[in-house]
């Protein structure tokens, strides 16, 4: 089992960047893979961006290739979302998940996620 944690959530001047971190406690992160999905107001949980347990696949969504980079540092337990060049359109709530994985094709269906974190809430000021 494993509890994520994300920080790094904020207020920023469209253009500007954010750098989200998802702590996972527990053991085994290493083979777990995980996902940034967002949720914007009055819409569904889209997924952003994947990556597999060893951080060799990765996956973006048209909506944030190009300007968000996903990274993992398994030695810290820690998975990152590096975004730049925000819009008003990536204000979100945003969700770490994590699926239990050891395939280098990784889930982008929400419902395949086993576990989640509480979410951080991104705006961004136009």
């Amino acid at each position: 089992q494993v509890q994520l944690v994300e920080s790094g959530g904020g207020l920023v001047q469209a253009g500007g960047s954010l750098r989200l971190s998802c702590a996972a406690s527990g053991r085994a992160f290493s083979t777990y893979a995980m996902a940034w999905f967002r949720q914007a107001p009055g819409k569904g949980r889209e997924v952003g961006t994947t990556i597999s347990w060893s951080g060799g696949t990765t996956y973006y969504a048209d909506s944030v290739k190009g300007r968000f980079t996903v990274s993992r540092d398994n030695a810290k337990n820690t998975v990152y979302l590096q975004m730049n060049s925000l819009t008003p359109e990536d204000t979100a709530v945003y969700y770490c998940a994590a699926k239990r994985s050891l395939s280098t094709v990784v889930a982008r269906n929400l419902y395949e996620y086993d576990y989640w974190g509480q979410g951080t809430q991104v705006t961004v000021s136009s």
